[in-house]
């Protein structure tokens, strides 16, 4: 059993490798940065209805907490998504 998951993980390394990052939109450093605020991010789902949403798309996969998200990057002027924006979430952590 072990096995089999280390040969997937290692299998969707490579993937990735092979894709490149920029394939997908949601950046996994805000994911990181949310679990780190103490958020329940567990993957990309915690913005996107979409698990590994894709660049081109990005914008029509976003689920209420993503829209809110763009929305306060316009409303800072902001070239990029600050996760700190969360605390001010009305949907709350969840």
């Amino acid at each position: 059993m072990k096995s089999t998951k280390k040969i997937l993980g290692t299998a969707a390394a490579v993937y990735l490798a092979v894709m490149g990052a920029e394939s997908l939109s949601a950046k996994p450093a805000y994911v990181k940065q949310a679990k780190e605020a103490g958020y329940p991010a567990n993957n990309c789902l915690y913005c996107h209805s979409e698990k590994l949403p894709k660049k081109e798309h990005a914008k029509e996969q976003l689920n209420d907490r993503g829209k809110w998200l763009l929305a306060q990057m316009e409303k800072h002027n902001a070239k990029d998504v600050d996760v700190t924006w969360l605390k001010d979430y009305p949907g709350g952590k969840q």
